[in-house]
């Protein structure tokens, strides 16, 4: 079995367990091999992060830049990549499907498909997102690789609060094929609850937003999977632009105690991921 298809057959284990596992969003590959040696079982790209690696703003990465990205990360790492491939870059199913093609080369377990066009900057119909989603279901089978399909409704963070909407929206995207169902946003353990026993898909479910939820609550409504989105980015930027401030206001050197142990990074990026 190639290494891509082992870490196919991991996340869709991973999948089974709805217990609110963890996977959280490195930005480049030295976040990747810090949290693969923490001790993470899976990994997601973030379209926000990545492209403040470039110093953009999410949404102006090229395909190009985002597959050459996927790429160095599923390849310095040994645990499953699932990617934010936001709308697949295009809004023709034709592209949709090669494009998709071609992400699934760069060696990764799953990938996220968004129902927000990012040339449009408006939703999908709900009936041409489900079309857009059985064409990347087609493309999989295509494939021969197993990777796994996350259904993403765009909805609460696009300004449309809309849960009634949003919850018909993933039953529809779930109807599919699609093996998981997303919808940033969700803000209330109450939310949530009522998405999960509307559905019959595993769920992602983005921290940032469910402020003050645990682990333990989340999986004890049956979520199954728990993201950081670009937050741990903005988290570890945060540092930087302080260290910044103060230099340049105060003068001093303070921040130099707040330090990352160089030889406890270099040890976690070396760690190789326990047997499962």
């Amino acid at each position: 079995m190639t290494a891509q298809l082992e870490k196919c057959s991991r996340f869709a284990e991973l999948h089974q367990q709805h217990s609110a596992w963890l996977i959280p969003n490195p930005w480049d590959v030295g976040s990747a091999r810090l949290l693969q040696g923490l001790g993470f079982e899976a990994l997601a790209t973030t379209s926000s992060g990545f492209a403040y690696t470039l110093g953009r703003a999410d949404g102006a990465v090229t395909l190009e830049e985002k597959l050459s990205h996927c790429s160095d990360l599923a390849s310095a790492t040994d645990i499953p990549l699932n990617v934010d491939f936001e709308n697949g870059f295009t809004d023709e199913n034709a592209k949709l499907r090669d494009n998709v093609l071609r992400l699934i080369e760069t060696g990764i377990a799953g990938l996220s498909i968004e129902d927000f066009s990012r040339d449009r900057l408006t939703i999908y119909s709900k009936d041409e997102a489900a079309d857009r989603l059985a064409v990347v279901m087609d493309a999989i089978q295509q494939s021969g690789i197993p990777v796994l399909l996350t259904a993403r409704a765009e909805n609460l963070i696009r300004g449309l609060d809309d849960p009634d909407d949003t919850l018909e929206r993933l039953q529809a995207y779930s109807a599919t094929g699609a093996h998981v169902i997303y919808s940033p946003g969700l803000t209330t353990l109450e939310q949530i609850q009522r998405f999960i026993a509307a559905t019959d898909k595993p769920m992602n479910v983005l921290a940032p937003f469910v402020v003050g939820a645990t682990v333990p609550q989340l999986a004890s409504l049956g979520v199954t999977r728990v993201s950081t989105g670009g937050a741990l980015n903005w988290a570890a930027v945060n540092p930087l632009i302080s260290a910044g401030k103060e230099m340049l206001e105060q003068g001093s050197f303070n921040w130099l105690r707040g330090m990352a142990k160089g030889t406890e990074v270099q040890a976690l990026l070396k760690k190789k991921p326990d047997a499962p």
